[in-house]
């Protein structure tokens, strides 16, 4: 991918006094109006900071769920407002829409420095379909326009990539700068025999062009969570009850042989630990990967899983890992994951390995685990990351200005 402009481009000219459109990527947990987590308006905040203290006037839109038909209060940004006015120890102001006479106003009578955001874009149906008349609308009142949403890079919506047509400059933020250079960077210059992937989660049908992309890239892949059975089955071994994708089981198989042909390592777990149903109370008991009982489901790696994924692993210069290895929500089935979380903190703490965490699941295990500062990024991306590790192109970063 072609080197794109950042915020850190452009001079002090550049940003004094214009209207500034920042797209982020704001689409928090919320508990009623109470946000969960705001990890991602935190990581919002450096570009926000860089463009107001050069003077900027800054208007952030987003979007927050999957509203059905135009505004539902429970979608609104009123939330992120608020907090991001705390983060920033400012009013932040929430206008009541992302287009029309109300945001016109606003954005022209703000002050240098000044911080708007605009009403959820996906109240107009128009933002996903990347309606023209929408798009014009929108960029209207704004003089340039900042992309620091990585989690809706892949997405070609009015907000994302029609925008750029009509603000120039069009530049990536802080945030989605530091996206690209950490996972594109992974996979475009990636050692393969010093690079390993992670692929975990549950289902194969939505990691297996991913995995068929790593082959080229990785010399090592370690597989995990739900998606294995697919693969033990594919093996001929069984599965007792365990989450298999029947529909992948051949091509589970062409996944397996194509890794063996090209010499590269494919690990699966070597044990398992089995639930005789899928609860947090469960009995539970440790088998041999190849002797799951009728009965029995798979949740978790067993320790010895573990001790060999260690071993793959420890003379990696470049770790990335989207999926979680179990059903971490469960105490009983958490070790897998939590063990693995911590190798790869150890990896890059001690012996310097660059470590990508990607994907909703894997990012939230390393969180719970008090390990997300030692690893080397945290993406913020699930499937943005996913669709950059297949080598796709990002309709949201092509549309920004080349360096």
């Amino acid at each position: 991918m072609a080197t794109k402009k950042t915020v850190e481009d452009l001079t002090d000219a550049d940003l004094k006094g214009k209207k500034v459109l920042v797209r982020c990527d704001l689409n928090v947990p919320l508990d009623g109006k109470t946000i969960t987590d705001d990890t991602r308006i935190r990581c919002s905040l450096p570009t926000i900071e860089l463009l107001k203290g050069k003077g900027a006037i800054v208007t952030v839109c987003s979007h927050l769920g999957r509203p059905k038909d135009g505004p539902e209060d429970k979608f609104s940004l009123a939330p992120c407002a608020t907090r991001m006015g705390e983060l920033l120890k400012m009013t932040v102001p929430l206008v009541g829409d992302c287009i029309g006479e109300e945001v016109k106003k606003t954005v022209d009578a703000a002050k240098e420095g000044d911080v708007i955001m605009l009403e959820n874009t996906r109240f107009y149906k128009e933002e996903t379909k990347n309606d023209a008349g929408f798009v014009e609308k929108l960029a209207a009142p704004f003089d340039l326009y900042v992309n620091d949403a990585f989690g809706t890079a892949h997405r070609a919506h009015a907000s994302t990539e029609g925008v750029t047509k009509f603000l120039k400059p069009s530049v990536a933020g802080l945030l989605l700068a530091k996206e690209l250079k950490y996972l594109d960077g992974a996979v475009s210059s990636g050692d393969p025999k010093t690079m390993a992937a992670i692929v975990g989660g549950s289902k194969v049908s939505t990691k297996i062009t991913v995995l068929e992309s790593l082959l080229d890239k990785c010399d090592t892949i370690i597989i995990g969570g739900g998606m294995v059975f697919t693969f033990l089955k594919a093996q001929g071994k069984p599965v007792g009850t365990s989450l298999v994708e029947d529909d992948f089981v051949e091509m589970a198989k062409k996944v397996l042989e194509k890794a063996d042909a090209n010499g590269k390592k494919i690990l699966l777990p070597a044990d398992i630990i089995v639930a005789d149903k899928f609860d947090k109370e469960a009995n539970t008991k440790t088998v041999p990967a190849g002797e799951i009982p009728d009965g029995w489901m798979g949740l978790d790696n067993g320790p010895k899983t573990t001790e060999e994924q260690k071993a793959a692993l420890a003379d990696c210069k470049t770790i990335i890992m989207n999926g979680p290895m179990g059903v971490f929500e469960f105490e009983k089935f958490k070790a897998g994951t939590m063990d693995l979380v911590n190798i790869l903190a150890d990896l890059t703490k001690d012996k310097g390995a660059i470590t990508i965490i990607g994907g909703g699941d894997s990012v939230a295990a390393t969180e719970q685990s008090g390990r997300a500062k030692d690893m080397s990024h945290i993406s913020t991306g699930g499937g943005a990351s996913l669709e950059l590790l297949e080598g796709k192109a990002l309709p949201g970063v092509v549309a920004l200005d080349d360096k």
